[in-house]
C-alpha cells in the first residue's frame, strides 16, 4: 500500500493552545477523574476513525489506518458500500487537501456525543482540536459536517456494529490495563520533572496504526493528558519484555511530549541557536521531517526519545537497555534524525552527573554540549 507523507510520525498536537476556552472541567469532572486514568475506544471518534478508514485516503495509507486483523475485515464488510457517499468524498477532499485533517476530524469527534441517531455537544470537550504544528482552524468539522455524520451513522447502520464489537473493545481496554504500565510512566515523570497533570485518557481505536498524537487540555485549575493511540500489539516473535518495551515506547513517547515540553520553552532561545543548522539535525530525504519545521520543534523529538531511554535505564538491566539504545538509534536515523547516538550519550552523561535532580534544573547544561556540534 502506498504510505502518505504524514504517516509514520509521532505528533505532539498543539490542542493546548486553545485550551482554556475550548475545554470545560466542573468541579464534579475534576473529583471524578483527579489522579485517575482511563482508556476509552469514543463511540463518535470510531464512527469518523471508519469514515476515514473507507475514505481513497485511507485505503491507501496503511501506516495511517490499520488495516491488517480481523476488524478492518469487519469495517470493510460493514462500511465499503457507503463508500461513495457525498460526506465520505468530502472527507476524503479533505484528507487530500491537508493530512493534518485526520487529526482535525479525529480530535474534534469527542466534542460530541450520540443520543440516539443524534449527535449531542459534550460539556467537557468543546473544540479539543483547533491546530496541528503550523496550521490552524477555527471551526469545529464535527459541528459543520454534524449534520451529513448523523445521515451516515443511520445509513450505515453504525450504532449497531459499535454496540456488536463492544466484547472485542473491552478487550483492547483490558489489554491496555494489563500491559501498558501508565500508571508507571506517569509516577516516573512526575518525579524526574516539575510538571504536574491531574488525569489521563488514552483515546484508542483498532483502525490506528503508525499516526499517534498527545496533547493536553488545562481549564479550571486541572490538566488532562490526552493520547490517541493503537491498541497494544503482542508480537509472537518478539518476547514478553520486548513487548513491553515496543507498546511502553509507543505511549511513553507520546506522554513525555506533555513534561519535555515546559523546560524546552523556558530554553527556546537557546534550542533554536544550537540547532539553527537544519542539516546537522534532520536529514530531509527521510519520510514526515516536514513535520519538525522549527529547530525547537526537532529538538523535542530527539529529546521524547532520550527521555525514554532515561525511563529504561532506571527500569531495566543493562543488557535490556544496550538494545533499547541501539533500537532507538536505529528507529530515529531511518526516521531522518541522525544525531540520535550523539544525543543519548550526551543524555546519558549529564543524568549520571545529576541522577537524583529534576531534568528540568540541568537542562540549560545539557544543551551546552551542543554547541559545537557541526
Amino acid at each position: 500500500m502506498k504510505k502518505k507523507t504524514l504517516s509514520t510520525i509521532l505528533i505532539l498536537v498543539s490542542f493546548c493552545s486553545f485550551a482554556q476556552e475550548r475545554v470545560t472541567f466542573s468541579e464534579k469532572y475534576k473529583k471524578e477523574n483527579l489522579g485517575k486514568y482511563k482508556i476509552e475506544i469514543n463511540e463518535v471518534k470510531e464512527l469518523i476513525q471508519i469514515m476515514l478508514a473507507i475514505t481513497n485516503s485511507g485505503k491507501e495509507n496503511d501506516d495511517m489506518v490499520q488495516q491488517e486483523g480481523q476488524y478492518y475485515q469487519d469495517v470493510l464488510n460493514h462500511f465499503k458500500s457507503y463508500e461513495n457517499e457525498n460526506i465520505i468524498r468530502t472527507f476524503d477532499s479533505l484528507m487530500v487537501s491537508s493530512p493534518y485533517n485526520y487529526i482535525f476530524l479525529t480530535g474534534n469527534a469527542i466534542s460530541y456525543n450520540f443520543k440516539g441517531n443524534k449527535l449531542v455537544k459534550s460539556k467537557v470537550f468543546i473544540f479539543p482540536a483547533t491546530a496541528v504544528a503550523n496550521m490552524k482552524i477555527d471551526k469545529n468539522p464535527i459541528t459543520t459536517y454534524k449534520d451529513e455524520i448523523e445521515k451516515f451513522a443511520k445509513k450505515s447502520n453504525f450504532r449497531k456494529f459499535y454496540s456488536e464489537h463492544k466484547e472485542y473493545y473491552s478487550g483492547i481496554i483490558s489489554d491496555y490495563e494489563k500491559n501498558a504500565n501508565l500508571g508507571r510512566q506517569w509516577k516516573w515523570l512526575e518525579n524526574n520533572f516539575e510538571t504536574k497533570r491531574d488525569s489521563y485518557i488514552i483515546l484508542c481505536s483498532p483502525l490506528i496504526n503508525g499516526l499517534n498524537y498527545t496533547g493536553q487540555f488545562t481549564n479550571n485549575n486541572f490538566s488532562l493528558i490526552h493520547m490517541n493511540l493503537p491498541p497494544v500489539d503482542f508480537y509472537p516473535n518478539l518476547t514478553p519484555k520486548e513487548n513491553e518495551l515496543l507498546n511502553t515506547r509507543v505511549m511513553f513517547t507520546e506522554i513525555d511530549h506533555n513534561y519535555v515540553d515546559t523546560p524546552t520553552e523556558a530554553n527556546k532561545e537557546t534550542i533554536n541557536q544550537i540547532f539553527a543548522e537544519r542539516k546537522i539535525w534532520v536529514n530531509e530525504d527521510a519520510e514526515g521531517t516536514f513535520a519538525y519545521p522549527k529547530p525547537v520543534n526537532v529538538f523535542n523529538e530527539y529529546m521524547t526519545y532520550g527521555v525514554f531511554v532515561l525511563y529504561c535505564k532506571d527500569h531495566y538491566d543493562q543488557a535490556t537497555l544496550d538494545k533499547v539504545i541501539k533500537d532507538i538509534t536505529d528507529l530515529m536515523t531511518e526516521r531522518g534524525f541522525p544525531k540520535m547516538k550523539l544525543f543519548i550519550e550526551n543524555l546519558l552523561k549529564i543524568r549520571s552527573k545529576y541522577p537524583y535532580e529534576k531534568i528540568d534544573k540541568w537542562y540549560p547544561e545539557f544543551l551546552k554540549q551542543f554547541e559545537e556540534i557541526k
